[in-house]
């Protein structure tokens, strides 16, 4: 194996709906990092949603504020194909996190479709135990029944 030349930045895209940005999200995050020069968080936008647009602008702004993570961290919001944001932005890997064997089997076949009309590989972190149960649909559920869920979100 070649060493890595310093010209070279390993690019990977981390997307998703991340309605809210939950700590198990964070995690994933975090350690693709550590595999990964650079991770793009792209924020996916769905128009058919109530804010669509507007929503995914303002998570993004929130995002960048949180995280502050110089030039090794960038966030964006992208309408189309996950592969085409991934092209914009350089990135030749696709950074994606799975709590359950239900979430595997999904990521598995993205990873596949994505590979094949892309040829980008796709790295899976697993959740850590103690964030499996953590998903966006769990908090908004949380929210609409007036729970607390500060210590699941960023």
């Amino acid at each position: 194996m070649t060493p890595k030349s310093p010209d070279i930045v390993r690019t990977a895209l981390y997307a998703g709906s991340f309605n809210p940005f939950t700590t198990g999200h964070l995690s994933i995050l975090r350690r693709g990092l550590e595999l990964f020069d650079r991770v793009v968080v792209v924020i996916g936008i769905n128009e058919s949603k109530p804010g669509g647009r507007q929503s995914a602008d303002g998570l993004a702004d929130r995002l960048r504020e949180k995280l502050q993570a110089g030039d090794r961290v960038e966030v964006m919001t992208w309408d189309g194909l996950t592969v085409d944001a991934a092209e914009k932005v350089g990135a030749r890997w696709l950074l994606r996190g799975v709590r359950s064997v239900a979430d595997y089997e999904y990521e598995r076949n993205l990873a596949d479709i994505n590979r094949a009309i892309s040829g980008l590989d796709t790295v899976i972190l697993f959740a850590e135990p103690e964030l499996s149960m953590v998903s966006s649909s769990m908090v908004r559920e949380l929210t609409r029944y007036g729970r607390d869920v500060a210590d699941f979100v960023v």
